[in-house]
């Protein structure tokens, strides 16, 4: 999946996508002479439940959950 592609799928940006490829978060590989970048799609389902695991922890560690989004 292209950076775009896997924007879309998380309803977020490319830039955040970026971010969480160069902080090691989300796997994906360079190719090409452009160097352009590919997210595995496990690695991807991988990414999301991983963070479904993480919140589910910190909810049960009584971490209070904040929305930032505006609805």
């Amino acid at each position: 999946m292209t950076i775009k592609d896997v924007a879309a799928e998380l309803a977020t940006s490319e830039s955040q996508v970026r971010a969480l490829i160069a902080s090691g978060d989300l796997p994906a590989i360079q190719i090409g002479g452009r160097g352009q970048w590919r997210i595995e799609r496990a690695k991807l389902e991988d990414y999301i439940t991983d963070g479904y695991t993480r919140t589910s922890e910190a909810i049960q560690r009584g971490v209070q959950l904040t929305d930032t989004e505006a609805d």
